[in-house]
């Protein structure tokens, strides 16, 4: 007995238009200007404003040694009030 395969759920049926479920995080938004100091004042997507982070973070050694969760801020990353250490927590863009 044939049976109909289901489609699943985010998955275009035949004759319908491609799900943008990704397409919140390909949209290119304007970094802030402590953030553009490091990544640069042109609108990026978020993978790409993180990447550029993380080559920051890698290019300048400011992952703690001990605990690489950590991040050591240096000039650019520290504002008024703000910690000489931050955690990443896979998430460098909110570190700062």
């Amino acid at each position: 007995m044939p049976t109909k395969a289901k489609a699943r759920s985010g998955e275009a049926k035949s004759g319908e238009a491609p799900s943008k479920r990704g397409a919140a995080l390909q949209k290119p938004l304007r970094p802030s200007k402590e953030l553009a100091a490091v990544v640069g004042s042109a609108p990026l997507p978020r993978g790409e404003m993180v990447s550029k982070v993380w080559d920051y973070i890698k290019k300048h050694n400011l992952q703690n040694p001990e605990n690489r969760r950590e991040i050591l801020v240096d000039g650019r990353f520290t504002g008024e009030g703000q910690r000489a250490k931050r955690s990443g927590s896979g998430r460098p863009c909110q570190a700062l």
